[in-house]
C-alpha cells in the first residue's frame, strides 16, 4: 500500500518522497486515513514503529484552513514525558511542515532551560509539543492560552500516566476545549490506559500494532553470570573484544550511570551519562553525538530511553536489569530495529536470577547464560 492512497495531500506526498519514505507502516496505514476524517485514535505500538510520523502527516494535512492561532493560542497540543522525546518529535513537525504552503510554526517547551526565552517564542504557535510540568509553569505565567485545542496528543501516554505525571495531567485536561480531536498512542495498553481512554476518547479507533515482544527475533539475546565486582571489567571487556562502536547501556539509577560513564572513560572507552539530572544542553549535545556516531558509548536511564530513537543500532547491554518485563522488552527494543538485526547482553547476578527468570517468561523467549568467569566468557553454557 503506497501513501499515495491514505488520503494525504500532494505536498506532504512530496515531502515523504524526497525524505526516502517507501511505504507506511501498519499503523501509519491504519491512523493516517482515520486522522485525516477527525476521529479519536487509540495506537497501541512500540517505540521505532512509525507512530511518529502516523499522527504528524494527517494533523499537519488537516491544519489547512483551520483558522490560524492567535496570539498565546495553540492549534495543537502534544504530551510527552521527556525532553528528548519532545525534541523528537517536535523535528519532525519541523521536517515536515517545510513542504505546507502556509505558515505553521511548531516548537516544544520543557523543564532544564530557561522559561523566559520559551515564553518570548509562544505566539502564534500552531503545534506546541511539550512536557507536562513545563507547559503547566507556562500556563501559571499566561504565556500560553490552551482554549483553542483543536487536536490533543497524548505520546507514550503509558509512561504519562505512570510516571508521577496524573496530577499534572488532571490539571492540563480542565484547561482544554471539550470539543477536540483526541490522539492517544502507548507502548501498551495498561490499566491506566485503558481508564484514560475511557475518559477522553470518543468512538476511539484502536490500531493495536504487534507488539514489540513478537519483533524481538532479530535481536540476539545473550546474557552473562557476573559477580557485582566482575561488571565493571567485564562491561569493557565486551566492549572491547566485540569491538562496539556504538552501544547502549542501561542503568537503573542515576547514580550507578554516572559511575559507569565515568569508569568507561577512565579506561579509554568514550562515553558520556544520560539521565534527569543532567542538564538540558548536556542530554542534547550527549544524545546528539550519540545517534551521529561521535560517541561510543552513552549510559541510559529507563525515563531517557523513551527519547532515544536509532534506526541502525548494533548493541544494547543491561548493566542491570529494570523492574519491569516490559522495560527490559522496550530497552532491548532500541537495537534490531527496521528489519535490521542487533545484539542485546544482559548482566545477570546471582540477586537478579530469579527476576531474570521472569522476564524471560513473560517475553516468552529464553535466553542463554555464560559464566563470565570463564576464558574468554565463552564456555559454560547453561539455561537459565
Amino acid at each position: 500500500m503506497p501513501f499515495s492512497s491514505l488520503g494525504l495531500p500532494n505536498y506532504l506526498l512530496g515531502a515523504l518522497a524526497d525524505q526516502n519514505y517507501a511505504q507506511p507502516y501498519p499503523i501509519q496505514a491504519l491512523a493516517i486515513p482515520a486522522i485525516l476524517a477527525k476521529k479519536d485514535i487509540l495506537g497501541i505500538a512500540q517505540t521505532g514503529s512509525g507512530k511518529t510520523a502516523s499522527y504528524v502527516l494527517p494533523i499537519l494535512a488537516n491544519l489547512e484552513g483551520m483558522p490560524a492561532p492567535k496570539g498565546r493560542q495553540v492549534s495543537v497540543l502534544v504530551l510527552v514525558p521527556t525532553r528528548e522525546l519532545a525534541l523528537q518529535v517536535v523535528g519532525v513537525f519541523q521536517q515536515f511542515a517545510k513542504a505546507l504552503p502556509f505558515p505553521c510554526k511548531s516548537m516544544a517547551v520543557y523543564g532544564g532551560v530557561s522559561a523566559n526565552v520559551q515564553m518570548q517564542a509562544l505566539t502564534k504557535v500552531s503545534v506546541l509539543v511539550a512536557t507536562p510540568g513545563r507547559l503547566l509553569d507556562l500556563m501559571r505565567s499566561q504565556a500560553v492560552d490552551l482554549a483553542a485545542v483543536k487536536v490533543l496528543v497524548l505520546d507514550e501516554a503509558d509512561k504519562l500516566l505512570n510516571l508521577g505525571f496524573k496530577q499534572e495531567m488532571d490539571e492540563l485536561l480542565t484547561h482544554l476545549p471539550a470539543q477536540r480531536q483526541n490522539l492517544l498512542f502507548s507502548a501498551t495498553l495498561s490499566p491506566s490506559v485503558e481508564n484514560i481512554k475511557q475518559l477522553l476518547l470518543h468512538d476511539p479507533l484502536v490500531v493495536q500494532i504487534t507488539p514489540e515482544a513478537d519483533h524481538i527475533d532479530l535481536i540476539n539475546q545473550t546474557a552473562y553470570s557476573v559477580t557485582n565486582e566482575q561488571k565493571g571489567p567485564f562491561l569493557r571487556y565486551l566492549i572491547n573484544s566485540k569491538q562496539m562502536q556504538q552501544v547502549l547501556v542501561f542503568t537503573s539509577s542515576v547514580y550507578q550511570a554516572d559511575q559507569v560513564a565515568a569508569k568507561l572513560s577512565q579506561n579509554k572507552i568514550d562515553a558520556q551519562a544520560i539521565h534527569s539530572k543532567k542538564s538540558q544542553g548536556a542530554r542534547t549535545s550527549a544524545l546528539a553525538s550519540f545517534k551521529a556516531g561521535k560517541l561510543r558509548v552513552l549510559v541510559a536511564t529507563d525515563l531517557l530511553a523513551r527519547g532515544i530513537d536509532i534506526e541502525f543500532l548494533p548493541y544494547v547491554i543491561n548493566y542491570e536489569l529494570p523492574r519491569s518485563p516490559k522495560d527490559f522488552v522496550h530497552r532491548i527494543g532500541r537495537t534490531g530495529r527496521a528489519d535490521n538485526p542487533g545484539e542485546a547482553i544482559s548482566l545477570v547476578t546471582v540477586d537478579d536470577e530469579h527476576h531474570f527468570k521472569v522476564i524471560q517468561k513473560k517475553m516468552k523467549k529464553w535466553v542463554t547464560v555464560i559464566d563470565a568467569a570463564t576464558t574468554e566468557g565463552l564456555l559454560s553454557k547453561r539455561k537459565s
